[in-house]
């Protein structure tokens, strides 16, 4: 079809001649990892905090760039059209790894830290769930692109440390101390409340074990894979008003009336791919009507045509539009399309939010990369960094790769 070959054209020059250049010059080749902070103005603060999930995500985008060379999908013309190769990206990745070995992990307690220090020291010891999950993904992706068994060990590794230091008999807790003593949770808790269990920490425990699943077949993850569908089908869920709930108390009652647009059609695709990956048809039985209906209904309310709104707190509606909600919706149209090919408007919303996404969320400015959010006409916010310990290249990078894979 014209339409996903031009899409996936342009996902793949904006992958290579806008993302990965922007991540590669951030690069702190003197102590570790990649600098955590850069203004509206583009000024990089290289003395900020540097985020573990940030550095998790960027090996993780690395690495999957270096897997679409590996997989056919961008060549070594493509990469050097932009004055790089498949090396260069590969030593990102390599470059990820030892950070998040030498630094991010904490070899008394175990576990990933929350943050460091500009110099790889710590700064903030919080173990939180989220963390572990994403350093996962992350450690699974660069055992799958450059096959070190090293990595592949450390995720088993966390992967036994979640299960064991971070459930209760309900599912998985949140935040703890530096040694595994619970505590609140701040850090992912918000409009108001304070969640004992969240659905996103839920989803990225999800979404790492499906990777670590992929790459391994073990029979533990698979386990847990599905003892995580079935807590989405059966407690996160709302069929009744065709959403997931977000915050919830210690057994999963929902706590606050908010339907995070982002999370719905992100969750959509990551739940299609991890039921896809499990090949279990029971589990696809189960989940594929509820994937369809929030789809469904991310479309109905809150696409206007050409971008998503954020979210809806008790009726009220945020318009804002986040670059990593505009990223998410792009990828799971079209997993709504490839789904179930009679959903001509799915594509259609892919490439109309695409559109929007080049026109308004790209920061045009040399040196720059996303803007953080813009308003419903386009117009960005001056007071949102382009670089902070959650903004990196694993939403908006994440969605360049799965249009090529998609097209």
């Amino acid at each position: 079809m014209r339409e996903l070959a031009k899409l996936a054209a342009e996902a793949k020059e904006h992958l290579l001649g806008k993302i990965v250049p922007f991540w590669r010059s951030l690069r702190d080749d003197e102590r570790g990892g990649w600098y955590g902070y850069m203004s509206y103005d583009l000024k990089t603060d290289r003395e900020a905090v540097k985020g573990c999930i940030l550095n998790s995500r960027i090996t993780w985008f690395f690495s999957n760039v270096y897997l679409c060379w590996k997989e056919g999908l961008i060549s070594e013309e493509d990469c050097r059209k932009y004055g790089f190769s498949p090396e260069d990206i590969k030593a990102e990745a390599e470059h990820g790894y030892a950070f998040l070995r030498e630094h991010c992990l904490d070899r008394k307690n175990g576990g990933i830290y929350w943050s460091l220090h500009a110099d790889g020291t710590p700064e903030d010891t919080t173990k939180h769930t989220y963390n572990q999950a994403f350093s996962i993904y992350a450690l699974s992706s660069y055992y799958e692109a450059l096959g070190d068994e090293e990595a592949l060990k450390t995720a088993f590794e966390l992967f036994e440390l979640i299960e064991g230091k971070c459930t209760d008999e309900v599912g998985y807790l949140e935040a703890f101390t530096v040694d595994f003593q619970p505590e609140s949770n701040e850090k992912l808790s918000e409009n108001g409340v304070m969640a004992a269990k969240t659905m996103n920490t839920l989803l990225h425990v999800f979404e790492a074990y499906t990777q670590l699943y992929k790459i391994s077949g073990n029979e533990k993850v698979g386990k847990r894979l599905k003892w995580i569908l079935d807590t989405f089908a059966d407690k996160i869920y709302n069929p009744e008003r065709h959403r997931q709930e977000v915050f919830f108390d210690e057994d999963y009652n929902s706590i606050i009336d908010l339907h995070s647009y982002g999370h719905d059609i992100e969750t959509a695709w990551l739940i299609d791919l991890g039921v896809e990956i499990l090949k279990d048809p029971d589990y696809e039985k189960k989940l594929t009507p509820i994937t369809k209906d929030l789809t469904a209904q991310i479309y109905k309310v809150a696409f206007d045509g050409h971008s998503l709104a954020n979210e809806c707190e008790r009726g009220v509606v945020n318009t804002h539009r986040i670059w990593w909600v505009q990223a998410e919706s792009v990828v799971g149209f079209l997993n709504g399309y490839r789904k179930d090919s009679s959903h001509g408007e799915y594509l259609d919303a892919a490439l109309r939010q695409w559109e929007f996404i080049l026109e308004h969320v790209v920061d045009q400015r040399s040196g720059s990369e996303w803007f953080w959010e813009v308003d419903e006409a386009g117009k960005p916010y001056p007071d949102r960094p382009i670089v902070e310990p959650w903004k990196c290249p694993y939403h908006n990078g994440r969605m360049c790769i799965e249009i090529l894979r998609r097209t």
